[in-house]
């Protein structure tokens, strides 16, 4: 039953494709063992961030923080990437030839299990956890199983622990094999240690002209796996033992059906210097617990003993750490990764603009032309779902007034210079022929103009040898209209988009070397008279970006509102950096918008997650996030439960039979944002209970879709049912220890065999957090748990669930 501890050292957790982990699991005093903690207390609070503590052996220091001494230097620091999973060995039973998947050995005892492995030889063996098998000029060496297995249905894996290098030999191979009756006819793996490749073979006589080679990589070629189905033979590598990818296929060979098999590690080298491969977790079924980042590292001593006891956190650290978000249009325009970008909110009585974008563009400045004129900060609203509020341009005149300029610097120029420009803004005026904005390189050759015509239609006027000018007019009608109006230029595609509509494609010359940003006027002439804001100027080497920035349109009007709360999970969890979100369920409902930011993102995100009544967590097998919407849980199918257990085999002293007011409620007083309160109660339980009042403010478009949350909310809990609100398990000497190891938050599973005293002879629950512990043969997990039948659900005609306000309810 080994845990599996690793450590991504120097590796960086929102980088998880980079890291290369190193296992530590002989560190880990499984004595106290390792404590994990993951998910919500009940269905009515909120997922927490998962927590993870155990004990490490620091007696060599190579855990202490600033020891340059350590293997692991300098990386021994707070944030260093954590990982713990368990690995389930199989067991063995029946009789001989038995499924591959049945072998198994963690090589975890002192020396060789003699009856499992029956042919070692070249000086293989077990050294510190692992297989060794030495790699040694002219000599072979390796492990052989002993002939009793057999392939189709089942599969074999390993981890490779540790590889052998070139040493100046001219070949260094090591085969993982399963083999036939027929010398050299085999099927498996080989590392080459002098070309660096992973091979995947299936061979006759020692060759294979159509294996498949593989650079290899220590990240996603960490565990390989041999597994057949259905007349198929699949090559399998992974980073994790856990989610596989397919590197080859080929029709199982007749040998592979019929044939007593034996599983082989075999190793040769030619010239060079000795060496050795590992192998480890052979056959194991690995099942994640828990990842994320390590707190600290606090060194302390018992005596001369030194250890380190360890905190770590899921990637909800991460993203409580992250400052609050600006508003929803600020957010999008910064995940474009812009090179310069300059929202214009500053306060009222700023001299100056900043730019927001994190590179080295330099500031804008107040700059006088003419006499007279001003420019106020902070004076004129902005785009209506953004509450920052923009400047305003008063000339005296069209040459006579206040514009702001910047030298945007060298790095700016240089990615102007060398890869694709994109440019947005954002304005309002009543005055037409005036100039938004315009960029110029440092010799003046190329130059691009922004302006409204006379006509106030949109305009781009380029230069490209320092005389030549022309002027390319945008099909937008009147902009000069004293609305605000979003434009967005992609130079890839030569497209303008005015108020996220599709306007004029292939009219603007190519620009490069762009230095200088005048914002408000060009040459001391055509003064802006208005507001402009949320300048960006993005440069991308091959990606057009103008679809996503004429979005912007909708980001500073509406903040998107109604669209689907799947939708804006991912959206949100763009602005946190994370990729994509693993979404679960069907049941959507559209958002109202988050535009104003002040907030933190994971505020935002469980803002979503209560209105729609669904569930946020972060995953326990990698980076990223998931999120279940509220028909995940409906009216689970009987007999598919991740598992069943029989009362007895409950850790017993700690079940109850919770019958309280926790949960009760029975009024709710429900809102949204510019919408109507509305009251929704249950008479009966009222009268039997007295009112327990909820308020629910939730981000719903409609006054419909609120009183329908309030109406679920009630006819869930105006009389909550008894219920197992904490299930403990020994898991470890479970025959569904597997099984158990899969249930996660929503999963539900049936404590059957009550005792009589209970309600029923069998309770369905729901999964909504646990708290494990893992030691030496133990691993005891303490599910917190709710009723699934809070979650059953009107259906016409089905047999239980058609019997509404009995066995179910209408539908959320």
């Amino acid at each position: 039953m080994p845990v599996l501890v690793e450590m991504g050292w120097g590796g960086l957790v929102q980088a998880p494709a980079t890291i290369t982990w190193t296992d530590i699991t002989s560190r880990v005093d499984m004595v106290q063992g390792v404590t994990i903690t993951r998910g919500a207390s009940d269905e009515l609070s909120e997922t927490q961030p998962g927590a993870a503590t155990l004990t490490l052996d620091n007696q060599d220091g190579a855990l202490t923080p600033g020891n340059p001494n350590s293997p692991f230097s300098p990386f021994v620091r707070r944030n260093a990437p954590i990982r713990v999973s368990q690995a389930v060995m199989p067991v063995r039973t029946g009789a001989a030839p038995y499924p591959v998947s049945m072998l198994g050995d963690d090589f975890d005892a002192p020396r060789l299990n003699s009856s499992l492995w029956t042919n070692a030889y070249g000086g293989s063996g077990v050294a510190g956890g692992q297989a060794r098998i030495p790699l040694t000029p002219g000599v072979g060496a390796g492990l052989q199983s002993a002939r009793e297995w057999k392939l189709p249905g089942s599969s074999l894996c390993a981890r490779l622990s540790t590889l052998p290098t070139a040493n100046g030999s001219s070949v260094a191979r090591a085969n993982w094999t399963i083999d036939s009756q027929t010398n050299g006819t085999r099927i498996g793996f080989q590392h080459n240690a002098v070309a660096q490749t992973l091979r995947c073979i299936s061979e006759v006589g020692f060759s294979d002209g159509a294996s498949v080679d593989l650079p290899y990589s220590p990240i996603d070629h960490l565990w390989v796996r041999i597994r057949e189905s259905v007349g198929t033979v699949y090559w399998e590598t992974s980073g994790d033992g856990f989610g596989w990818t397919v590197r080859r296929t080929l029709a199982t060979p007749g040998w592979a059906s019929t044939d007593t098999l034996m599983v082989s590690m075999t190793t040769s080298r030619t010239g060079g210097t000795p060496d050795y491969i590992e192998w480890d977790y052979l056959g194991a079924q690995v099942r994640p617990r828990f990842y994320g980042v390590v707190n600290e590292f606090p060194v302390g001593w018992e005596g001369l003993y030194s250890s380190v006891t360890i905190s770590a956190t899921d990637l909800f650290k991460r993203l409580n750490r992250l400052p609050p978000l600006v508003s929803c249009l600020s957010e999008e325009i910064k995940a474009l990764g812009p090179l310069a970008y300059y929202p214009l909110t500053e306060p009222t009585g700023a001299t100056s603009a900043g730019d927001l974008s994190g590179t080295t563009a330099g500031p804008l400045s107040i700059t006088q032309v003419g006499a007279g004129g001003t420019l106020d900060f902070g004076t004129a609203a902005g785009p209506a779902s953004a509450p920052e509020s923009l400047p305003t341009f008063t000339p005296v005149s069209a040459t006579a007034g206040k514009c702001l300029t910047a030298d945007m610097g060298q790095v700016y120029a240089a990615a102007s210079a060398g890869q694709w420009n994109m440019q947005e803004a954002w304005f309002s005026t009543s005055t037409p022929g005036r100039v938004i904005f315009a960029l110029v390189a440092s010799a003046d050759t190329m130059q691009i103009v922004w302006s409204l015509n006379g006509s106030g239609a949109l305009q781009a006027e380029t230069m490209q040898d320092g005389s030549t000018w022309q002027t390319a007019t945008v099909t937008s009608g009147n902009l000069a209209d004293g609305r605000l109006h979003h434009f967005a230029y992609d130079e890839i595609t030569n497209q303008v988009w005015v108020d996220g509509v599709l306007k004029t494609s292939g009219f603007v010359q190519w620009m490069s070397g762009l230095r200088t940003l005048t914002v408000g006027a060009y040459a001391g002439a055509r003064l802006w008279s208005g507001t402009i804001g949320h300048i960006a100027l993005t440069a991308t080497p091959s990606t057009p970006l103008g679809p996503t920035m004429a979005t912007h349109y909708q980001a500073g009007t509406t903040a998107f509102a109604g669209e689907r709360a799947d939708a804006r999970i991912a959206r949100l969890a763009k602005y946190a950096g994370i990729g994509s979100v693993t979404v679960f369920g069907t049941t959507h409902d559209p958002i109202a918008g988050q535009g104003e930011g002040g907030s933190g993102v994971v505020a935002q995100m469980r803002e979503v997650e209560a209105t729609e009544s669904g569930r946020l967590y972060a995953e326990r097998d990698y980076y990223g996030l998931a999120y279940q919407s509220r028909d995940l849980r409906y009216n689970p199918d009987p007999g598919a439960e991740v598992f069943m257990i029989a009362y007895a085999d409950l850790e017993t002293a700690d079940v109850q039979l919770a019958d309280d007011d926790q949960k009760l409620c029975n009024q709710v007083r429900a809102s949204r944002p510019g919408g109507a309160t509305q009251l929704v109660t249950d008479p009966a339980s009222i009268f039997a209970f007295g009112v327990y009042e909820q308020q629910l403010s939730i981000l719903k478009t409609t006054d419909n879709s609120v009183a329908d949350a309030a109406s679920w909310i009630v006819s869930r809990y105006a009389d909550p049912e008894p219920e197992l609100r904490e299930v403990p398990v020994e898991a470890y000497t479970m025959a569904s220890y597997l099984d158990i190891l899969d249930a996660d938050i929503s999963s539900y599973f049936t404590v059957y065999n009550l005792p009589s005293q209970a309600t029923a002879s069998e309770l369905r629950v729901t999964v909504e957090g646990y708290t494990e512990t893992i030691r030496e043969k133990s691993h005891v997990i303490r599910f917190r748990t709710s009723a699934s039948s809070a979650d059953s659900v009107w259906v016409l005609d089905d047999p239980y669930y058609a019997r509404l306000g009995s066995t179910s309810r209408l539908a959320y």
